[in-house]
């Protein structure tokens, strides 16, 4: 699989590749998000340092002009679900902070819940991959109109839907079922967000599980690969993605 960018500079690279999800970092955090999932199976490691790169440097935000590569195996696959919840929560922060005109109460609340679910989501992988989680991202909305209800609702949706896609896509990359585990049960709090957004967009129709979304042959919802969720992805975050070493089917 190539590249989501061109490289601009010398790429950073997460931290050791573990097997499976480890935790350095707040332990109470993740207590409290292992509780909301019904205790996902995800390995507890001591408590050591928070967020140490492979250096022994706090991990912080990056440049603009820096690679950053995923890495590999299944510690790869969840930077890349770690990358699209940094997207989706920066997103819903910022709608929240700054309301569009006209919203209501209801899509307040509804939009607060989706920012607190993808905040919980993002902080959830950033303390479980510890030092070989990815920096945080630079990330821009260039077309979105924040105070345009039909901009913010269309963007949210095709970030929902991508949310879906991309898990459902990733989640047989997976080596080791732990990690499906936990990713079956992120997809699917994504699903109830794009089902929300969709009948915010289009109340009562058929678009919270539309033809575009779910086959009506099969029933089920789409699946995208890494490398089909990547150009949509890569609109809103300034780092170039190397995603070459994602496992492949």
């Amino acid at each position: 699989m190539k590249n989501f960018f061109g490289k601009k500079s010398a790429p950073i690279n997460p931290g050791t590749v573990l097997p499976v999800l480890p935790f350095s970092g707040n332990r109470r955090l993740f207590l409290q998000w292992a509780g909301m999932t019904s205790a996902a199976g995800v390995l507890l490691s001591s408590c050591k340092n928070d967020m140490l790169g492979p250096d022994g440097a706090a991990r912080t935000g990056i440049g603009a002009d820096v690679d950053v590569n995923l890495g590999s195996g299944d510690v790869g696959i969840l930077n890349y679900a770690y990358a699209l919840e940094q997207l989706e929560a920066t997103f819903y922060e910022r709608v929240v902070a700054n309301p569009y005109s006209g919203m209501s109460a209801m899509e307040r609340s509804i939009l607060m819940d989706i920012r607190d679910h993808e905040v919980a989501h993002r902080e959830f992988f950033k303390a479980a991959l510890g030092s070989a989680a990815i920096p945080a991202l630079a990330i821009d909305f260039p077309g979105v109109n924040f105070n345009s209800r039909d901009s913010i609702l269309q963007t949210a949706r095709t970030f929902e839907d991508l949310g879906v896609a991309a898990y459902n896509g990733a989640g047989q990359l997976l080596a080791d079922m732990r990690n499906l585990n936990t990713a079956g049960k992120i997809v699917s709090v994504e699903a109830r967000h794009a089902a929300i957004i969709r009948e915010l967009l289009s109340p009562n129709s058929r678009a919270f599980a539309g033809d575009d979304v779910v086959d009506p042959a099969t029933g089920l919802d789409k699946a995208m690969k890494p490398g089909e969720v990547a150009p949509t992805a890569q609109t809103f975050i300034k780092q170039g993605l190397i995603a070459s070493n994602l496992p492949t089917m």
